[in-house]
């Protein structure tokens, strides 16, 4: 008896291999993926704006990336009198001065610089088509900081819209290979009816582009949250977020999908090895402790060679 619906899932014919750059860029979902491939050793970086919702955010950021235009006095914003900011970044970047933001962003900016010209891969998590605009600038922001409500216009992207500029991205950049996904998180603030609109409007929109460009790749996270993993024990508290465990099974996922397979001997010895690096001793002094620690330095020697091409782990 079948007590799921199972997502079958096709790998990719070109696959990911340790060495190959990845720049996870998009929603929370994005951040959950983007940390445990980075984590496992993987030459990724996530979200080095913050995390990005809609396709226009998310377009404006990888031009940002491709030019590498440092941000300026012109591109701060105030925040309640007391945080500086930039329409590009979420909340994570403010600042009590101007001096400290700008340093902040563009250190972070030129790190994302040299990582976007040199990845092969770019995996975009789009988490909704509805986006403000500024009434002041004409543009769409990336967040709204709390800002007065009249300053910004509600709008909805049309699936037109996002295919457009999902399409110039695609035609910019053929040399990189873009894994699209539709977070599965839903946005409750735009109302049930409207978060589903949002959302089919974005299936509709990365469907097309995968079918018409070599480049793009649609990978199912939204339907296997939403169907194949079809019950709130899977959500956290808030009955939005996915738990550690869903968010561990779409990787696995994400992994037949996307990783090469000749690279899963390094990944399992990657985990491993992190487990070791993250281990806390209860007496630091003792015998067993130090024996632990030769045998750690051995195991991190040993791995360094075996898997040359695995990034530094946290802790090595």
């Amino acid at each position: 008896m079948l007590f799921r619906t199972e997502i079958n899932i096709t790998p990719l014919s070109q696959t990911i291999s340790y060495g190959d750059g990845i720049l996870f860029l998009g929603s929370c979902f994005a951040d959950e993926i983007g940390s445990i491939c980075r984590g496992l050793g993987f030459n990724a970086l996530v979200n080095p704006f913050g995390v990005l919702y809609n396709p226009s955010s998310i377009a404006q950021s990888i031009k940002r990336l491709q030019k590498g235009t440092p941000f300026t006095h012109d591109d701060v914003i105030e925040v309640g009198g007391e945080f500086f900011c930039t329409f590009s970044h979420n909340t994570d970047f403010w600042c009590p001065s101007e001096q400290a933001l700008l340093e902040k962003v563009n250190s972070h900016l030129a790190e994302a610089y040299t990582h976007f010209h040199q990845t092969k891969w770019v995996v975009v998590s789009l988490g909704t088509s509805w986006a403000f605009r500024d009434k002041i600038t004409g543009g769409v922001v990336s967040n709204c900081h709390k800002l007065p409500a009249n300053r910004f216009e509600r709008v909805f992207l049309s699936t037109d819209q996002s295919v457009t500029i999902l399409n110039k991205l695609l035609e910019a950049f053929p040399d990189k290979q873009f894994i699209f996904t539709v977070s599965p998180l839903r946005h409750l603030k735009d109302g049930l009816h409207e978060n589903q609109l949002s959302k089919a409007s974005l299936l509709l929109a990365v469907d097309q582009v995968s079918k018409s460009y070599g480049n793009a790749h649609y990978f199912p996270a939204y339907e296997i949250l939403l169907d194949e993993l079809r019950d709130y024990r899977f959500y956290k508290e808030d009955m939005v977020h996915p738990t550690d465990q869903a968010v561990r099974y779409i990787w696995e996922k994400f992994v037949e999908f996307a990783i090469d397979p000749s690279e899963h001997p390094a990944m399992k010895a990657a985990e491993e090895l992190k487990q070791m690096l993250q281990h806390k001793p209860l007496f630091p002094d003792s015998d067993s402790y130090r024996k632990f620690e030769a045998l750690k330095e051995l195991k991190i020697k040993e791995f360094r060679e075996k898997y040359p091409k695995v990034m530094p782990l946290v802790g090595q």
